[in-house]
């Protein structure tokens, strides 16, 4: 993908943008319904082929995770809405809940390219990819854009930091994807082997927040660090440019903003749930609730990009969250609980310890002995996959504001 391509669309003029994607959309909703079981009675009884704005497309239902998790439990693996034969899918992924999702065909199926492209990354660049390939798209999603923005990937995965650091001292990438914080636990171990990390010179960072403290750390050192606001269901979302100025909004999605717990889209500037429709003909979303919290900023981006933009990630409409690049789960706190008897009562606390998340599960409980604070932390970590503290509190010590995950991390 040449400079030219991107540059065309992303400055072309918002009305023009808007009228191209909702002319797109009758086509994919006929699609959807043709091929797709559960697509049809979605959708049934809805007059998709008058769908040609954002109001027509309000009046259409949300699809949320936990219905399309009961589906694809119902009817596995995607609960119906595959709208294709799966031979068209390259790979199939399975994310934790669990979560199906096909690959679909194409060099870029995930619209990773354009955040690398916005990150600097060019033609002949060498990537480290520190995302994970196991199970997950995660390491696929900007593996994939790389590929077709033409750098060449090194496809790390996670964990092995010692093997890595050696990596990046003979191969000499000069990015790096990954997570906010592993990009950092990365510098640090080579430094402490005294290998030379410099030809790091640009990131793309996602699955986390990025901190200013540590976007300024990085700067520091001479890194430039972009962030993007991608999913494994629907691939990158938004991505930074260089203005820094809010996220702007990939080509081939449509975005909304809506009242938590509601279809209805909110004001521009009104924090609400991030809801996107998808061109994945595969594997159609069509107003999709991703369970995140965003807003709109208003106006355009300096650096010149014309579509919308958004304030990034302000937090969870529910309380799953996002801690080191996974999601935990309130369901993944009640299995630990079920897990011992002896607990009454358990709260996750997030937090950020220096520049690392951080997990406290507090829970209510008689027993203070027995090992059982150890026990709870090996249960807690072979559920979430996710290392955490664990604190011991009399029964009724737990605040009852009903909260099963807090976060309590600052955004900036």
């Amino acid at each position: 993908m040449s400079d030219t391509q991107f540059d065309a669309r992303e400055r072309q003029a918002p009305a023009q943008r808007e009228q191209a994607l909702f002319a797109r959309l009758p086509d994919l909703l006929a699609h959807a319904v043709a091929n797709s079981p559960a697509w049809a009675a979605q959708l049934d009884g809805h007059e998709i082929g008058s769908v040609k704005d954002r109001a027509d497309l309000a009046k259409l239902p949300i699809l949320r995770k936990s219905a399309l998790l009961e589906n694809q439990r119902a009817n596995p693996p995607f609960g119906g809405f595959l709208a294709g034969d799966l031979s068209l899918a390259a790979r199939v992924f399975m994310s934790p809940g669990p979560i199906w999702e096909p690959q679909a065909p194409g060099l870029d199926p995930w619209n990773g390219a354009r955040s690398l492209h916005a990150a600097g990354f060019r033609k002949g660049d060498v990537v480290l990819n520190a995302f994970s390939y196991h199970l997950t798209p995660g390491g696929f999603i900007l593996d994939h854009g790389a590929i077709a923005l033409g750098c060449t990937v090194f496809p790390a995965g996670t964990g092995n930091t010692d093997t890595l650091a050696e990596a990046v001292e003979i191969l000499g990438p000069s990015g790096f994807v990954g997570t906010p914080d592993y990009l950092k636990v990365l510098l640090d171990r080579g430094r402490e082997q005294g290998r030379n990390m410099s030809s790091i010179r640009k990131a793309l960072v996602s699955g986390g927040a990025l901190f200013p403290s540590l976007r300024a750390e990085y700067e520091a050192q001479g890194i430039a660090v972009g962030q993007c606001y991608a999913t494994a269901d629907l691939g990158v979302i938004a991505y930074e440019s260089e203005a820094r100025e809010g996220m702007v909004v990939n080509e081939d999605y449509i975005v909304e903003i809506v009242r938590p717990g509601t279809g209805e889209p909110v004001a521009e500037g009104e924090v609400g749930e991030l809801v996107v429709t998808n061109f994945n003909s595969l594997y159609p979303l069509i107003r999709f609730a991703t369970g995140d919290l965003s807003k709109i900023i208003s106006g355009q981006s300096p650096c010149g990009r014309t579509n919308m933009r958004l304030a990034g990630w302000m937090g969870r409409a529910d309380q799953r969250t996002k801690v080191k690049g996974m999601f935990v789960d309130p369901a993944q706190i009640a299995q630990i609980v079920s897990a011992h008897p002896e607990i009454y009562k358990a709260r996750l606390a997030v937090s950020r310890l220096g520049e690392m998340d951080a997990m406290t599960l507090a829970v209510e409980t008689d027993e203070t002995g027995n090992g059982l604070p150890e026990r709870i932390a090996a249960t807690l970590q072979e559920v979430t996959r996710l290392k955490g503290e664990v604190q011991l509190v009399s029964p009724g010590g737990l605040p009852n504001d009903g909260k099963v995950i807090a976060d309590e991390r600052e955004y900036g």
